[in-house]
């Protein structure tokens, strides 16, 4: 591996297009050959109060590429492994689904399109938001696959049905995706202090069957004990809101909430997760790069994801 280093560009973090992580750009969906491909949804028409997560999907690759230089993988000490090398680890960029300012349905549509152009590949959808409005689409591309159990990290609920007749905006995806039949369970952590949800979503989100925990918890059951309350071995579709986060490392979000996770809290049970069962597609939202100058929400979110793919397409390669 060491002489990967001295052959080729150098290629430093600085240098290049913006893709994310580096890797090559395919703007060909009908021609996309990877195992796991990025899109970006630069949407934030279904945000409530601060806007400026259209710019998320920039922001997070443009933080990606600290973790981009060297040609040899990278090797974790901790887990004596290399991860994001060799065979089964082919990453594409596709670039972002179009958004048509001022309507959603059919930026939404766009995104979808984008989803199941990935699936349809075969490949694993990686979706930078956006505001959490754009996972509505991403659960929707869903419609064809196996029945998948949904993760959300997150401050908030998210399970609004409807006000004003908004139903598609960033406090409404968990309450669509609970309709679609192929969603067969929740498991909601992080959720805390005052949501954007009242008492009623709860009382339903419980009803479909949801599992809502806080992050204080998550904490006092141990990662463990976390994922043992999800059903093993089943397909999973992870969408990670940055304000799961608490706000001194990820301030960089419309809606922030203090007493969040820390890294390594989410790292290790999405290394867990990893493990457990199949993750078919993630999305990671409402990073909104305007609100944080020092760029660490940027760079955690494209920290979490290249930490997180690495893990998924290790234990493809070899199950725990």
């Amino acid at each position: 591996m060491s002489n990967a280093y001295d052959s080729g560009r150098l290629d430093l973090p600085f240098v290049g297009i913006c893709s994310f992580g580096k890797y090559p750009i395919q703007t060909d969906w009908s021609a996309i050959d990877a195992d796991v491909a990025i899109m970006g949804a630069p949407f934030d028409g279904g945000t409530q109060w601060r806007a400026g997560t259209r710019f998320g999907p920039r922001g997070i690759r443009e933080a990606s590429t600290l973790f981009a230089f060297g040609h040899a993988g990278a090797y974790d000490h901790e887990d004596d492994a290399t991860y994001l090398y060799g065979e089964g680890c082919r990453i594409v960029d596709i670039g972002d689904a179009d958004i048509v300012h001022t309507n959603t349905e059919r930026s939404h549509a766009n995104i979808e399109a984008g989803v199941r152009a990935i699936l349809a590949a075969g490949a694993l959808p990686v979706v930078l938001g956006g505001d959490h409005s754009i996972n509505i689409p991403c659960i929707r591309a869903f419609s064809e696959q196996e029945p998948i159990h949904l993760i959300q990290i997150d401050a908030h609920l998210d399970f609004v049905d409807e006000r004003q007749g908004v139903r598609h905006g960033h406090g409404n995806p968990m309450r669509r995706a609970a309709e679609q039949p192929y969603v067969t369970g929740m498991t909601q952590i992080g959720i805390r202090n005052v949501s954007s949800t009242a008492r009623e979503g709860y009382d339903d989100a419980r009803r479909f069957g949801s599992d809502i925990l806080s992050v204080r918890q998550v904490r006092k059951l141990g990662v463990e004990a976390l994922l043992e309350r999800i059903p093993a071995g089943a397909n999973y579709y992870l969408s990670l809101d940055i304000d799961g986060f608490d706000p001194s490392i990820a301030p960089g979000t419309g809606t922030p909430s203090h007493g969040g996770f820390l890294y390594y809290e989410v790292l290790e049970f999405l290394a867990g997760l990893a493990q457990r069962g199949r993750i078919v597609g993630i999305d990671l939202v409402e990073v909104a790069p305007d609100y944080d100058p020092s760029n660490i929400t940027s760079i955690l979110a494209a920290q979490v994801l290249l930490n997180l793919i690495g893990r998924i397409l290790h234990f493809r390669k070899t199950p725990a």
